[in-house]
């Protein structure tokens, strides 16, 4: 895990150490560059696996192919015996090495063999060619840059900007995201005039100045061949859980979890602990793994200490819980927002702070539970389509009515009585005025309407937005996160299964739940309420917020930018700040209007 830069044309070489400087915090233990030609590639480690020089990079072999590289390739032990059975001799322990020998051994077609996450520039010192590729889920951030001078890239836009002439919103762009925050992550648009998105799943090919981009992999053509009964899915999933943990936990450093007492977190360290142990020739961690980290938000209704305990206690397992206090950040708003890079709709601070701890107390590898909820149905926004799928059978209709109160804590027998009435009686177009999804019906060739909803959560929308947002989070301390639930084989099985394996006796994500129960508490795996991790901002005002959101909202940023309505956005917050006890709505609201200027004053850092 690590942060490159490089580029290929008439650039001065000091700006690739500017570039390096610039996301130093994504790889403190060292650095590295390489030049050749017009061409110029360095490299900022977080060392992980072999943590000797012999890992350092960029690397080099054969006098001629070079690779700088972010990321981390699960079953690269794999990988290298089977590359070591052809006669090629390794002389790291690094996963870095093994990458270089795939990709000289299988050429483009290698990225198929690879379990992880990367982004990656592969320079060939005999024609000048350079080879690109990012992770199949785009876990791993890669932009770049078309100049005059030439080509650029890097793992974060600020990066890049040494290379450009001047650093530039693009407030089209920026507009867009401050509508919707989750609408863009997916494409190529930056919020910085001249940058570009790579996108994932794709390579490229950089050579006499074009740029040539190629998708490798594209879940509508990863159909797997499950089985048709719902105990041997349930075995199948298990099979392949168990086994993206057991891969995942290869380290040389110390591993962690972001632990919330919800059923994604407790399922992957409870995998952890079923796992540790079994087979010490795998390279897991061995005894050091039981770090837990809870975010504690003490006296609100958003903190889940008390069900992030009931799974430690039950592993026996210590637990670090990190009270999130916003006002010891403050002063630094402005430079974790500018690390940030993106316009969010929730504050940084809580998340920083958490990984944060994480990092303050040794651990560099967070296996965390992210892309649950968008592969297996764990939003309730998501399960109001499989409602299509379940008519004319009424049983099923009224079992995801009931998953969809359950998740939302609504829970009351007539309110799903009435919809499934009115359903029933107007034939069904009842449900898409009931369903906030506007793509509710635009069912695509293959699959039901839950999982046609599912692939937009997990490759448009939301799952890109969390991706991006929690690599910036970690990596601004330093610390790598991997994520078992977004194992390229866990992916394509939950395309592969109906929306009837999702949701079932009234739950979401029914297949995970179902699986891993004997290795879980049991209220953990039946618990309904879904809090997820957000931000308590009115405790927060209530507590001494209001005072720094004053300032700010009289402050010259507030009055000149170019992002809000500042004279409407002024009214509705100092509506907000007058009331003596602000409620989670109304507090949320005022405070999400604050965050374009936030993000506009945070770019002075450039």
């Amino acid at each position: 895990m690590c942060g490159i830069v490089g580029f290929i044309g008439s650039f001065e070489r000091e700006k690739l150490q500017k570039g390096l400087d610039k996301i130093r915090h994504r790889g403190p233990d060292g650095q590295g560059t390489f030049f050749h030609g017009a061409a110029a590639l360095g490299h900022r480690r977080l060392s992980i696996i072999d943590l000797s020089e012999n890992a350092a990079q960029p690397m080099e072999v054969q006098d001629r192919y070079v690779i700088t590289y972010n990321g981390e390739i699960y079953n690269y032990i794999e990988l290298k015996k089977e590359l070591a059975a052809t006669g090629i001799r390794f002389r790291s322990g690094s996963d870095t090495e093994v990458l270089l020998y795939a990709y000289l051994a299988w050429g483009k077609d290698f990225v198929h063999r690879l379990n992880g996450m990367w982004a990656l520039a592969i320079y060939d010192k005999t024609d000048g060619s350079l080879f690109l590729s990012r992770d199949r889920m785009g876990k791993k951030p890669l932009f770049y840059a078309q100049l005059k001078q030439g080509f650029v890239f890097a793992s974060e836009m600020k990066g890049i900007y040494p290379f450009l002439d001047q650093v530039q919103i693009n407030y089209h762009n920026a507009r867009q995201a401050v509508h919707d925050c989750f609408g863009y992550e997916h494409t190529d648009k930056c919020l910085i005039n001249g940058i570009k998105r790579f996108p994932a799943a794709n390579s490229g090919w950089y050579s006499n100045g074009n740029l040539r981009l190629e998708n490798y992999w594209n879940i509508a053509a990863r159909r797997l061949d499950v089985p048709q009964r719902y105990e041997e899915q349930k075995e199948m999933f298990r099979g392949l859980f168990l086994d993206a943990c057991r891969l995942r936990m290869r380290s040389d450093v110390r591993l962690g979890t972001a632990l919330s007492g919800g059923l994604d977190s407790s399922a992957v360290i409870c995998a952890m602990a079923r796992l540790q142990g079994q087979d010490s020739t795998q390279r897991l961690a061995g005894a050091d793994w039981q770090h837990a980290f809870v975010a504690s938000f003490p006296g609100t209704g958003l903190d889940e200490t008390a069900h992030a305990r009931r799974v430690t206690d039950y592993l026996g397992v210590d637990a670090s819980f990190v009270a999130i206090d916003p006002l010891k950040d403050l002063d630094s708003v402005y430079e974790k927002t500018y690390l940030f890079e993106e316009i969010f709709y929730a504050p940084v601070i809580p998340f920083v702070q958490l990984y944060g701890a994480i990092r303050q107390n040794g651990v560099v590898v967070s296996i965390d539970g992210h892309g649950a909820d968008e592969l297996f149905a764990g939003y309730p926004f998501d399960m109001d389509s499989a409602l299509i799928d379940a008519l004319p059978k009424l049983r099923e209709f009224r079992n995801i009515l009931e998953a969809i109160n359950n998740s939302t804590g609504a829970g009351k027998q007539a309110d799903f009585n009435n919809k499934l009435k009115y359903a029933v009686l107007n034939k069904y177009p009842i449900l898409r005025r009931f369903s906030k999804n506007a793509h509710i019906t635009a069912k695509h060739e293959g699959y039901d309407h839950l999982n046609s909803t599912l692939l937009q959560s997990t490759f448009k929308t939301v799952l890109p937005t969390l991706l991006r947002n929690y690599d910036r989070y970690a990596m601004m301390n330093s610390v790598e996160i991997r994520m078992p639930f977004l194992d390229y084989r866990l992916v394509e099985f939950a395309f592969s299964i109906p929306y009837s394996s999702k949701i079932r006796n009234g739950f979401g994500k029914a297949i995970v739940r179902d699986a891993l129960e004997d290795m879980m508490p049991k209220e953990i795996v039946r618990r309904k309420d879904k809090i997820g991790f957000n931000a308590p901002v009115n405790h927060w005002m209530n507590a001494g917020l209001k005072d720094w959101m004053q300032e700010l909202i009289h402050s010259q940023d507030f009055r000149h930018s170019q992002l809000i309505d500042s004279k409407a956005t002024y009214q509705l917050i100092e509506k907000a700040l007058s009331e003596k006890d602000i409620n989670f709505m109304d507090g949320t609201r005022a405070f999400q209007q604050l965050i374009p200027v936030i993000w506009e004053k945070s770019l002075r850092y450039a």
